[in-house]
């Protein structure tokens, strides 16, 4: 272990030092560079070049981040069973039962939402 201890202490200066130096430089040289003259027209807020109008903040169904969440879950169940399907041939019967395990647990998480009325929008 001693032996590298060169190794590691070079490679933890220059990870300190590749953090730490881009950061100080942004704090230091950023309120010097960037240009201070706010108006009223800059602090406005941009909407397509059509005037700002009403409350900036909507209120949405959180029962709308459930759907998005489930989206999300299995949008990326279709990203590993296409890789898994490509090489079907070459993997084997072990592939095969490690994704069944998967699609099945996939499948228990849904019953479960479905259950609690998670999918349900009214």
């Amino acid at each position: 272990m001693f032996q590298y201890w060169n190794d590691y202490f070079f490679v933890v200066l220059f990870l300190l030092l590749g953090i730490f130096l881009p950061v100080a430089a942004i704090w230091v040289l950023g309120p010097l560079l960037r240009p201070k003259h706010p108006t009223v027209a800059k602090n406005t807020p941009y909407e397509s070049g059509v005037e700002p109008v009403g409350d900036a903040h909507v209120r949405y169904n959180a029962r709308y981040y459930l759907f998005a969440l489930m989206f999300v879950v299995f949008d990326v169940e279709t990203l590993f069973l296409y890789p898994w399907a490509a090489s079907f041939h070459q993997l084997g019967l072990f592939a095969l039962t490690e994704m069944l395990m998967f699609i099945l647990m996939l499948v228990i998480g849904l019953a479960y939402a479905w259950r609690k009325k998670v999918l349900e929008w009214s």
